[in-house]
């Protein structure tokens, strides 16, 4: 049984989907950026992005103005790219911070792990200090974040439980994968900008059952009855494949695998959605994450990012395989698409799910509908 946006619970092939107002309604748009992205463990970008000391780069994230950088100790934080003095952004391109941040606009300064570590004029002409002006409490805003295979994940509410102790169970799953993912370089990154709401791009990731229709070069080989549901209520949900097969170049090489690996993965892989809006996939070989960054109600950006197990992969090969990724997800665009149009009939209901094989898109719309009735019971006890 599950529960569907109504609240009631109903057998999967008698359950609607979400209502055409989750994919059509700026309001209901707002309400699911608060519920379910600002609320909840969200992918915001990679640590690769920033990969020495000192790099900054700013992100506006549902318009969120913040910054990701890597302190001078290395370490990746995510801060709101504001100046605590008035509120003006700080850093409006991606650059090497070289000594402070500094304010263009009254050069107010902070260190990189967020000290405020100078205020010109602030007790007036020539005075730099003000006894009413405590430095140490007017630091940048820092936003709960962390690291797990290179995605930056960030908390934007504040008030959700550990990443580690909400993502355990998948944690635990991948712990195999533990050892370092290297991001391929600038050939191994990809952006698609896909006019879809971004659940839709969750939901078509989630499910195998389009497989023969969309991707029939993936079919090819790894068919449709290769494939396993992979459904966590409440956690993350995908689907799997027993017959993944390597990338080979001109002369049979393939990528180093990742070390320590069970036979399952010899010829096994999973492709998982991180609810709210992380597509992972994991291989032997390499691994790749999907950051869904929702741009409007209708605009997604898909970030797509490649990774190996060492350093000195082959070059060529790395290009045939983004190139070879690229095709696979482009092909998905127009299912999203077309599903994002069809939106707007009146008369659509949420659809039907088959109970085989829709499994893992429906554990969403659960999650959904679940964050958003939890959500609003909080707004109307207030």
């Amino acid at each position: 049984m599950v529960t569907d946006i109504s609240g009631v619970a109903r057998p999967i092939a008698k359950a609607n989907g979400l209502p055409n107002a989750h994919y059509t309604d700026p309001r209901v748009f707002a309400e699911e950026r608060d519920a379910l992205l600002y609320e909840q463990w969200s992918g915001l970008a990679v640590a690769a992005d920033v990969p020495e000391p000192g790099d900054a780069k700013p992100i506006e994230f549902l318009g969120a103005p913040l910054l990701l950088l890597r302190d001078k100790k290395g370490t990746v934080r995510v801060f709101h790219n504001i100046c605590r003095h008035r509120g003006m952004i700080l850093v409006s391109e991606p650059r090497k911070i070289e000594g402070a941040i500094r304010c263009p606009y009254h050069s107010w300064c902070y260190g990189t792990d967020g000290r405020l570590v100078a205020t010109p004029h602030v007790g007036g002409p020539g005075m730099n200090t003000h006894d009413d002006m405590d430095r140490s409490t007017l630091g940048l805003i820092e936003v709960p974040s962390y690291i797990w295979r290179d995605v930056v994940f960030v908390n934007l509410s504040g008030t959700a439980a550990p990443f580690e102790e909400v993502n355990a169970d998948l944690m635990a799953r991948w712990s195999e994968f533990d050892s370092p993912h290297i991001h391929g370089g600038e050939g191994s990154y990809f952006r698609l900008d896909v006019a879809t709401n971004w659940k839709l791009a969750v939901e078509n990731y989630c499910e195998s059952y389009h497989l023969p229709w969309v991707h029939p070069g993936l079919n090819s080989y790894s068919r449709l009855e290769d494939h396993y549901n992979i459904e966590e209520p409440g956690k993350y949900s995908g689907q799997g494949t027993l017959v993944y097969r390597q990338i080979e170049g001109e002369n049979g090489e393939v990528f180093p695998d990742f070390p320590g690996l069970s036979d399952k993965w010899n010829e096994g892989a999973e492709y998982i959605t991180v609810f709210p809006n992380v597509m992972l996939g994991a291989q032997r070989d390499h691994a790749f994450a999907i950051i869904l960054e929702p741009k409007a109600m209708d605009q997604t950006a898909e970030h797509i990012h490649l990774y190996y197990s060492e350093e000195d992969t082959d070059e060529a090969l790395r290009a045939k395989n983004a190139a070879q990724w690229k095709v696979v997800f482009e092909e998905d665009v127009f299912v999203v698409e077309g599903m994002q149009r069809g939106r707007h009939a009146p008369g659509f209901d949420g659809g039907r799910f088959s109970p085989a094989m829709d499994g893992p898109t429906h554990l969403f719309h659960q999650w959904v509908a679940e964050k958003i009735a939890k959500r609003r019971q909080k707004i109307a006890a207030e």
